[in-house]
């Protein structure tokens, strides 16, 4: 089977770099200009054929459920006020019935853990998995691209970009055997390496297509990297057997876990806006001038 039907979203996390707006607002539903961060990755999965999403959740973050339910209310007051095209921004925030599932992932105990408690609701089928946190300006989405070259590949695949040979510590990062355009055939991935023992500069992404068997990996798998369990270490298992495969996908990533990287998506996603890019980008240029004179 190569279609891919179901996507996992792991969207338990606690958001702390963002305190104190996380304090009352899960970082998911922190907004990118005007649509919160899972919306984006909703819109990615939807877009790549997505029909079934599984949000991994925890403790506090009604907002996340209350944000893809039904807002009767609201509706009728811009029904009866005529305001259609604010209706119409609602649109993607509805899911089809019996389409979104939210599980709880009671402790944080790492994405591999995460992902594991999806096992029942995937059953024997490939599957994806996306970070919110990445977030990725393309077109089409990467996970769209992933799932064409899936079809042709299989195995697990995951997300890839290239990345400085310095920075390979903040990432796990592929063991390349041999490449082929954007995808690279790997042994398996490296956690966090030091930049004189990286494999490669190639970092993975947040963006997973799966086998189902990575259940069986993760079924039997014990605690890794900081204690937690890694779905790293979950595809290393499957390597020989499955296969695993990156694609660098084309497109911007955003690490919008960061403030930095949060910041710099608002900006790059405003000035794609035609609405708002001559103001926004006047308004960048003049300040970006004032700073220098200041400075």
């Amino acid at each position: 089977m190569t279609h891919i039907r179901k996507a996992v979203f792991p969207v338990a996390g606690m958001g702390t770099r963002f305190l104190p707006a996380t304090k009352s607002i899960p970082k998911e539903m922190l907004p990118i200009v005007d649509r919160p961060l899972i919306q984006y990755a909703v819109d990615e999965a939807r877009e790549a054929g997505i029909e079934e999403f599984i949000f991994v959740s925890a403790a506090g973050k009604g907002a996340l459920e209350d944000y893809f339910d039904t807002a009767a209310a609201l509706e009728m007051r811009l029904k009866a006020a005529g305001k259609d095209k604010a209706l119409d921004a609602l649109l993607p925030t509805r899911m089809p019935e019996g389409a979104l599932t939210i599980l709880r992932q009671a402790k944080p105990k790492g994405l591999g853990h995460a992902v594991r408690q999806a096992k029942r609701h995937i059953g024997d089928e490939p599957f994806a998995v996306l970070l919110p946190d990445d977030l990725i300006k393309g077109k089409p989405g990467a996970l769209a691209q992933m799932v064409e070259v899936y079809a042709k590949v299989g195995g697990h695949m995951v997300a890839t970009m290239d990345v400085p040979l310095q920075a390979t510590s903040a990432y796990g990062v592929l063991d390349v055997v041999f490449e082929h355009g954007r995808i690279a055939r790997a042994c398996g991935m490296v956690e966090k390496p030091r930049p004189e023992i990286a494999p490669s500069t190639k970092a993975v992404i947040g963006r997973y297509i799966l086998q189902p068997d990575i259940f069986d990996r993760l079924d039997n798998l014990g605690p890794g990297a900081g204690g937690e369990m890694q779905l790293t270490d979950a595809i290393n298992a499957d390597a020989r057997s499955v296969g695993v495969c990156g694609y660098r996908f084309a497109g911007e990533r955003f690490d919008c876990g960061s403030i930095q990287g949060f910041v710099q998506a608002t900006a790059a996603f405003a000035l794609d806006r035609p609405e708002l890019a001559g103001d926004f980008s006047d308004f960048l240029s003049r300040e970006i001038t004032a700073q220098a004179e200041a400075a």
